[in-house]
């Protein structure tokens, strides 16, 4: 369903015009990013100033991702049944509100209320990507385009690594909320000026026409997706294998490099930042080397116990080297989710699409609130019996790839392509 305003706009933009729409949608997830993020750098002087646990800096965190992953199958039929751009006007003057109650926090509680609103606010940044491309480019692009988007929006934590480490130590953790939100409604401006969806033909990349729905009728087409063996093992693997980025690059990397290597706030800021720029080619190397439905799965087999085994490296060795290298391997690594979100295109109808990588991204997202939630009271309980935490963080986290890696072989699999 396109929007009202939308009608207007050709069905069949230039090419340039298609392009200079996701770019400002990207902008919004490149945000997102950098919301997601932020504990890396702001653990330790959160900590020192609210005298934060491990455990309350994991809720702190994973609060953001819980609102996120929740939120995604309500932004997803606001999407299909309102269109993009209006759910993105709507949504994202919460994360605005969010990142300055944030930075206003007094207490702990309101700093997880903020959190809340950003998660929220950031819940349809992505979606609303993954969807734009998959209706409006040809469907044998989608995943070189999707890896494109994923790389420019790992932008936004290059902002959490070097240049948020300095701005926070010269200044204080408040300030960096505070341009957070001020770029959110820069970000905000420009989706208003620029995204104005183009209208679907019946032949487009998609080869369906899309019709108006009830609420009740799209809240169906989620639930339906659920009575699909198939989902489960898709939804074990997103539960998962992002969130185990996320939890090193956006909460534990930093403390680690801090507490167990002595850097300070500007040095960890230094490695996050190289982390974040290797980051950014490896959606666009997985996209562009996809190796289609047939081999895609065992690709995603490896990659997710490939991860497992480097997280196991950080766990066992104290060498900083090792730290740092395995660390910068799972950057590049991650670049794998882009063929998640290909295969979830592949296991479902084009119909159910837009809802399966909506349910796929709640998954993701839940998954990360989990995670860091989970990873900080490993890390509580493993302060309590006086060892140091980072190793039974990273072990606890190399388990569980390789529980979701069993899962995603072992529970019923998609039809096979033709």
């Amino acid at each position: 369903m396109t929007e009202t305003k939308d009608r207007a706009v050709p069905a069949a933009p230039p090419s340039r015009a298609l392009w200079a729409m996701l770019l400002a949608l990207i902008a919004g997830f490149a945000l997102s990013n950098s919301y997601r993020t932020v504990a890396a750098i702001m653990a330790t002087p959160l900590a020192d100033e609210m005298g934060l646990s491990p455990q309350a800096l994991g809720v702190f965190a994973g609060s953001f991702h819980f609102m996120f992953g929740a939120m995604q199958i309500f932004m997803g039929i606001a999407i299909d049944l309102w269109g993009v751009r209006r759910t993105i006007l709507v949504a994202a003057p919460l994360a605005i509100g969010g990142a300055w109650l944030s930075a206003a926090a007094s207490g702990y509680g309101t700093l997880l209320l903020g959190q809340a609103l950003i998660g929220v606010g950031c819940a349809p940044a992505f979606l609303a990507c993954t969807v734009f491309i998959s209706r409006h480019f040809p469907v044998q692009q989608f995943a070189a385009v999707s890896g494109m988007a994923m790389a420019i929006g790992t932008l936004g934590m290059l902002f959490t690594g070097t240049p948020l480490a300095w701005l926070v130590q010269s200044t204080s953790w408040r300030v960096g909320y505070g341009v957070l939100g001020a770029l959110s409604v820069a970000a905000w401006i420009w989706v208003w000026r620029s995204v104005h969806e183009p209208a679907i033909a019946a032949d487009g990349p998609t080869g369906l026409a899309r019709e108006r729905e009830s609420l009740g009728k799209a809240a169906r087409g989620f639930a339906a997706l659920f009575t699909l063996s198939h989902t489960w093992g898709v939804v074990a693997l997103g539960f998962i294998t992002y969130a185990a980025f996320i939890s090193l690059r956006g909460l534990w990397m930093g403390p680690l490099l801090v507490n167990r290597f002595g850097f300070s706030l500007v040095e960890s800021g230094n490695v996050l930042l190289i982390l974040s720029m290797i980051g950014m080619f490896g959606p666009m190397v997985f996209g562009r080397i996809d190796p289609g439905p047939a081999h895609r799965r065992r690709w995603l087999l490896i990659g997710t116990l490939t991860m497992a085994a480097l997280f196991a490296a950080i766990a066992v060795s104290h060498n900083v080297w090792v730290n740092i290298a395995m660390a910068l391997v799972i950057g590049f690594l991650i670049g794998f989710v882009v063929l998640q979100y290909a295969d979830v295109r592949a296991a479902y109808p084009a119909a159910l699409t837009g809802r399966a990588m909506a349910v796929f991204t709640m998954a993701m997202f839940l998954g990360i609130a989990a995670m860091q939630w989970f990873t900080g009271m490993v890390a509580s309980l493993a302060q309590a019996h006086g060892m140091e935490a980072f190793g039974p963080v990273m072990g606890s986290i190399a388990a569980l790839l390789v529980l979701a890696a069993l899962a995603f072989r072992l529970l019923p699999q998609p039809p096979t392509p033709t």
